[in-house]
């Protein structure tokens, strides 16, 4: 049904048509991107694929069989075989399971392809949605966080227990 696939240049359009249709939806529980954003978006796409070749980041989509992006899960400042996750999906597919599969696939993902031993990830106490498709992974809470300026929780996830 849905594929995990690591972003790639011909992703653009569906990657802005995903962000902009969730738009509303994603900054009631995450900062908003600006509306500099998605007019500079094709400068924007251009850049997250130059981070990545640096090998600090990976970024992935995940694709309907339609084509269409309905998430977006990327591993952030990978140093020392630890990385820090983020993930948003679409309010279509929200409460579905697919945050918590792809999150799983993901960390499989990491583990076996990326080499990495260690995952972070923040949420907002206001992200209730978020800390259990955490839980359900096997991530853990290791502190307070600070995220867009807005208190939070820091969870762990040991890529050996998985």
């Amino acid at each position: 049904m849905f594929e995990l696939q690591r972003l790639r240049p011909d992703h653009e359009a569906a990657v802005l048509d995903f962000e902009l249709a969730n738009r509303a939806y994603f900054a009631a529980s995450i900062s908003d991107r600006s509306d500099e954003f998605f007019r500079n978006f094709t400068e924007e796409h251009r850049a997250l694929l130059a981070e990545q070749e640096t090998g600090n980041f990976v970024f992935h989509v995940l694709v309907d069989q339609d084509g269409s992006v309905v998430g977006r899960f990327n591993l952030f400042d990978l140093t020392d075989a630890t990385a820090v996750v983020g993930y948003r999906v679409a309010e279509r597919v929200s409460g579905c399971g697919v945050a918590t599969s792809s999150l799983r696939d993901l960390c499989r993902i990491a583990s076996e392809e990326y080499g990495l031993r260690t995952l972070r990830a923040a949420t907002t106490n206001e992200n209730g949605a978020s800390q259990r498709v955490l839980e359900k992974v096997g991530f853990v809470a290791d502190g307070p966080a600070e995220v867009g300026g807005r208190r939070g929780v820091w969870y762990e996830l040991d890529l050996a227990n998985l």
